[in-house]
């Protein structure tokens, strides 16, 4: 009789920390049991080399009755040391990297690194290529791939030993039928077999400089995840387990470990993650999975993390834009804040006498320094044990010899006042919401917490970071753009969901268990018929997959370690016995800390009525066009970096007023023309400058100074760009022809006061090799029109040159010193971030624009809802904002509707209608249209919309559900509201609401001019 052989079952989850190490054997067919198939837990001190602790912890486990090393299926490591190796800046595990663009004539004055913090670019950013190639959003290419470059740029980088090269095309994510990415590779593989290759496109998603930002990190510690992930599966190995090694991702979801040596970034915040996933998994009968978000808060040795789980069990996701160690990339990370607040917190007394917690920690020492354990050094959990014998942790009579009772209630009420602000911060609403106590220090919180609606500890708790390790799933993400011309957007989407599907089950995954989990789509801005497209889909993973199970402990020599990665090796088995050398000792950049001193005591550097711009000029001036943009104009952040390398490089931004033009000067305009969505992933070449110099070329003048279009999103600094440049070298007018953004530059000043096109000559350039100039036309609007239908066949965006105009017509058609005003809502931001006063920043906004009665805080709340269409090339859509602020009924109690505000858009947003809930326990969405209704501002004034959490502003392409929100009101300039026709251009029917009449916000405050202010005559 032939024995049926037992299938494995079992999975074991790690999750190393750097106080603890957390182990767990789970048995998911008893998921539901009320042990919830938990086999065997352990929990020990951190190791200094990970793989010796992962070893033991399992080993202790199988030393547990019930448990066969037999019936293990799957082993899943959590840990947090590659990303430990960047944000420590540690020299020895870094590889220096060459990055080779595939990117045609755009990013030559980009280099790699740019906005890095200075230390880690000049360990890891060695090298530079441009090669040709690369492809427009619509797919098309912008140049053919230069094969013959491509080997050139491999024999300089051999030449300097550079073994990591980056590979990135622009819009390669998108490039399924040319492959430039791939081609390349297989030519530097070819030349350079030594060399390891990462092609960007498989690290992240559209947005060049983040993706290539994520994939040079990933570049750079290869060799030292090879070397990690070898000796995770050699522990594995050594325990005798002949099973598939996953490592837990950003996401929540597994990478086979030979996919996580090749893409190490990807697990980068794998432990707060981890966390949150497996408080999801102890907390499924309750109500999470019915539809209920849940705080989680994991306290661990040194910091309490807080993030907010949603009903999907996955946690809620940060803004686009995430940074690593300073460093800007674009993968999707837990939105999480962290406190240092955990079991190995110092606790003493300051100066003034108040007694405090942390932020720093004896960590993974605890067990020798404190007190508890007959070391020297109060921490959190000494009080704790002083509070709770009954946990049994450590020598109660060493703590009652230590004095410290008397300081309890002082300690209880300032751990409870710590976690309740964290809580609030993240919390989307004022109501009361459920929080989860995970991690080893959770035995510090209190039971009770003020804005939560209970408080849960879960039976194991303290491992719920392994756990969400073992129950981990795997995941498919396709982020496209696609046509729309012949299908609509549901079917659209509906295929990119079955790509998704099938790249989640190509990845590892049973079919049949594979579910969406997001889905985002968005039309693009002046692209016909073009939206993008990005699908997450997530399943268990198939442990049937024969195919799938080569990454399996390593047996008999099989390694996934390479050559290269000897010296790798020799150092990392050498710094565990020994310490490192004092000139090997990382050292962390310590960037300067815009402190309230600072900026309370800053000014600017006026001379004889020009202002010299400085960085934090810059920084303050972008913060403040993004928001001016009133959610278009697209991020200025590309652009500023442009022009902070032009300030590092020597060049001079002169600022001066339009009061101090000469009658007869010759001002020149000009900007940026296309899709926010097109300058994201397609970085700036030569285009702007080209416009300007193909007019002043035809027109055969030079001008004497330059304004900005409008200030409003990145055309607000290509004013600062243009003047600070070698070719035109004059200063930038303190002012610009819109006051903030619109969607089309017919709506400016000048066409207010002018009927004529004053504007013409005009030219447009692509960058590429395409001049359109434009001699004659009747209106602006005209010449706008041909523009934009030009626009498709140039890539989408362009550069574009106004005709100039004379000084005395400038000064009379300005919005004047609305540079300054940007800078001045910058400088209100930066102080807010400064005094941890965020909260208050769009009051501080509205000081800056003349106070009440100029300006005003129209509604604070929630992205509830995001719809978008393109029409003529244009974005529009609407967004709503669910109020986040209790509102009383006549019985004294919380509303069970909250109030609502309605912004549409074309590009730009159009105006705010609040929708007043009608105060019952239960609305439909259909008695919003029947309760009162109330615009609360509309074009020409703006209505700008700002993260809650940082003070930035969102543009309109940023809107995504959840995001917190404050949306303000500002009065427009005169030069729009003065007369009728700027109204009829400016206000609601240029973006074609005739039905709707403008009612001003409030009396315009003429911005105060930084100039006037600070000048001094020398």
């Amino acid at each position: 009789m032939t024995v049926p052989m037992r299938r494995p079952h079992l999975r074991i989850g790690v999750d190393v920390g750097g106080t603890n190490t957390d182990g767990v054997i789970l048995n998911p067919e008893k998921s539901s049991d009320p042990d919830r198939g938990l086999v065997a837990w352990k929990k020990a001190s951190t190791t200094k080399n990970p793989s010796d602790g992962i070893f033991n912890v399992i080993q202790e486990m199988f030393e547990q009755p019930n448990v066969d090393a037999q019936d293990v299926a799957s082993v899943t490591i959590g840990t947090t040391h590659f990303i430990n190796a960047v944000v420590e800046m540690d020299r020895s595990r870094l590889a220096k990297v060459a990055v080779i663009r595939l990117c045609g004539p755009f990013s030559k004055d980009i280099p790699v690194g740019i906005d890095w913090p200075p230390r880690l670019r000049s360990i890891i950013c060695a090298y530079r290529g441009l090669v040709d190639g690369g492809l427009e959003i619509d797919g098309s290419l912008i140049e053919e791939l230069d094969e013959d470059a491509l080997r050139r740029e491999c024999e300089i980088i051999k030449s300097q030993g550079i073994k990591s090269i980056v590979v990135v095309g622009i819009f390669s994510p998108i490039d399924v039928v040319y492959r430039q990415e791939e081609r390349a590779a297989s030519i530097i593989r070819e030349a350079y077999p030594e060399a390891d290759v990462v092609l960007s496109k498989e690290v992240a998603n559209i947005g060049f400089l983040e993706r290539e930002n994520a994939a040079v990190l990933n570049a750079s510690i290869l060799a030292f995840a090879r070397y990690t992930i070898h000796s995770f599966q050699e522990a594995i190995s050594r325990l005798g387990l002949r099973c598939p090694v996953f490592v837990t991702q950003n996401d929540g979801t597994i990478l086979p470990a030979s996919s996580a040596a090749r893409l190490p970034i990807r697990t980068f915040s794998s432990g707060p993650t981890n966390s949150m996933r497996g408080a999801a998994f102890l907390t499924q009968d309750l109500k999470n999975s019915q539809g209920e978000a849940m705080m989680v808060v994991d306290i661990g040795g040194t910091t309490t993390d807080v993030g907010l789980l949603l009903p999907n069990g996955f946690p809620r996701q940060a803004a686009a834009y995430s940074e690593i160690a300073g460093v800007r990339t674009n993968f999707s990370y837990p939105d999480v804040k962290s406190i240092g607040l955990g079991g190995g917190s110092i606790v003493r007394r300051g100066k003034d006498g108040q007694l405090t917690i942390g932020p720093d920690s004896v960590g993974y020492l605890i067990q020798e320094k404190a007190l508890a354990f007959g070391g020297t050094v109060p921490t959190t959990t000494d009080y704790t044990v002083l509070d709770q014998p009954a946990l049994g942790i450590g020598d109660l009579s060493l703590l009652e010899d230590a004095n410290i009772a008397a300081d309890l209630p002082e300690f209880k009420a300032k751990v409870k006042a710590m976690l309740e602000r964290i809580i609030d911060s993240m919390k989307t609403s004022p109501s009361d919401i459920p929080v989860v106590l995970v991690g080893g220090g959770a035995v510090i919180a209190p039971d009770r917490l003020i804005g939560a609606s209970r408080v849960i500890k879960p039976n194991w708790s303290g491992v719920a970071n392994a756990i969400g390790a073992a129950t981990a799933r795997v995941s498919g993400v396709i982020d496209s753009i696609a046509s729309t011309e012949s299908r609509s957007v549901a079917q659209v989407i509906e295929e990119v969901s079955q790509s998704a599907i099938d790249k989640a089950v190509a990845d590892g995954a049973e079919r049949s268990t594979v579910t969406i989990a997001e889905i985002e789509s968005f039309p693009l801005q002046y692209i016909a018929n073009k939206s993008r497209v990005v699908v997450k889909a997530v399943g268990d993973f198939d442990y049937s997959r024969a195919d799938l199970l080569n990454c399996a402990a390593p047996v008999d020599g099989d390694s996934i370690l390479r050559t290269q990665d000897i010296d790798m090796v020799e150092f990392v088995r050498d710094s565990i016995h020994s310490e490192l050398p004092d000139d090997s000792v990382p050292v962390v950049d310590k960037p300067m800390v815009m402190t309230a001193e600072y900026i309370d005591n800053y000014k600017p550097n006026v001379a004889n009525r020009q202002w010299l711009l400085s960085e934090t000029d810059l920084d303050w001036i972008t913060t403040g066009c993004y928001i001016l943009g009133t959610g278009g104009g697209g991020s200025p952040y590309q652009h500023m970096l442009r022009l902070r390398e032009l300030l590092r490089a020597g060049a001079t931004v002169r600022i001066v007023s339009p009061w101090d033009l000469r009658d007869d000067d010759i001002v020149a305009c000009g900007g940026g023309k296309g899709s926010p969505q097109v300058s994201i992933e397609k970085p700036y070449g030569n285009e702007i400058l080209e416009s300007q110099t193909e007019l002043y070329d035809y027109l055969k003048v030079k001008p004497t100074a330059v304004i900005s279009l409008e200030v409003g999103g990145g055309n607000g600094l290509q004013g600062l760009i243009l003047g600070a440049s070698a070719n035109m070298d004059i200063p930038t007018v303190d002012g610009d022809w819109m006051g903030r953004a619109y969607p089309v530059s017919h709506q400016t000043t000048p066409v207010v006061y002018e009927t004529r096109a004053t504007m013409i000559p005009s030219c447009i350039a692509d960058g590429n090799g395409k001049v359109l100039l434009m001699t004659r036309a009747r209106t602006e609007l005209d010449a706008e029109r041909a523009f934009r239908a030009a626009l498709s066949t140039m890539g989408s965006h362009v550069g574009c040159a106004k005709g100039p105009v004379r000084g005395a017509d400038a000064r009379r058609w300005v919005v004047e010193n609305t540079v300054s005003l940007a800078w001045r809502i910058g400088r209100a931001v930066a102080r807010a971030r400064a005094a941890n006063r965020v909260d208050a920043v769009a009051e501080s906004i509205v000081e800056e624009v003349g106070g009440a009665r100029s300006a005003r805080v129209l509604f604070r709340g929630k992205i509830v809802g995001v719809e978008r269409a393109t029409k003529m090339g244009h974005a529009y859509g609407e967004v709503t904002i669910e109020s986040t602020e209790e509102r009383s009924t006549h019985e004294g109690k919380t509303a069970g509707t909250a109030d609502r505000l309605v912004i549409p858009f074309k590009n730009e947003n159009i105006y705010a209608k609040k929708i007043s809930a009608c105060g019952e326990e239960e609305v439909s969405m259909a008695t919003y249209h029947l309760s009162s209704e109330q615009i609360l501002a509309i074009v020409p004034d703006l209505v700008c919309v700002i993260d809650a959490l940082s003070g930035e502003a969102i543009g309109t392409q940023e809107y995504r559900y959840g995001l917190l929100v404050v949306a303000i009101g500002i009065a427009a300039s005169e030069k729009w509201t003065s007369t009728q026709r700027g109204i009829d251009i400016g206000g609601p029917k240029g973006f074609g609401f005739d039905d709707l009449e403008y009612v001003p916000l409030g009396r315009f405050t003429k911005p105060k001019s930084v100039i006037d202010e600070f000048d001094r005559v020398v």
